[in-house]
């Protein structure tokens, strides 16, 4: 059974950082594509980042130059570092693995923004 567990999540002020981890049981790591959504109350699912298997990166406008993905397949672990955190950044952050007509979710962390 596939696991994807993420942590770090919390309360941060305006400004602040945070580093999301996500652990995956998945023996082919390296060769999913691995991604952060989020989603803020009364809103819909929202892809925030993704790291491909070669290491190619996309994100979403609103936290572009803010936000970094990454990977360590020798850990099956992706990270998200956010920086310079904003109210609007506040959400339940999900960790998503994809491939080869496979799709898991892990359970989801909370960030909230505030001062």
């Amino acid at each position: 059974q596939v696991q994807l567990v993420e942590s770090g999540g919390g309360l941060v002020q305006p400004g602040g950082s945070l580093r999301l981890s996500c652990a995956a049981s998945l023996r082919t790591f390296s060769t999913f594509t691995m991604s952060w959504y989020r989603q803020a109350p009364g809103k819909q699912r929202e892809l925030v980042a993704s790291i491909f298997r070669g290491g190619t990166t996309n994100y979403a406008d609103s936290v572009k130059s803010r936000f970094t993905i990454s990977r360590d397949n020798a850990k099956n672990t992706v990270y998200l570092q956010m920086n310079n955190l904003k109210p609007e950044d506040s959400a339940v952050y999900f960790c998503n693995a994809g491939g080869f007509g496979s799709n898991y979710w892990g359970q989801g962390t909370q960030v909230t923004v505030s001062s």
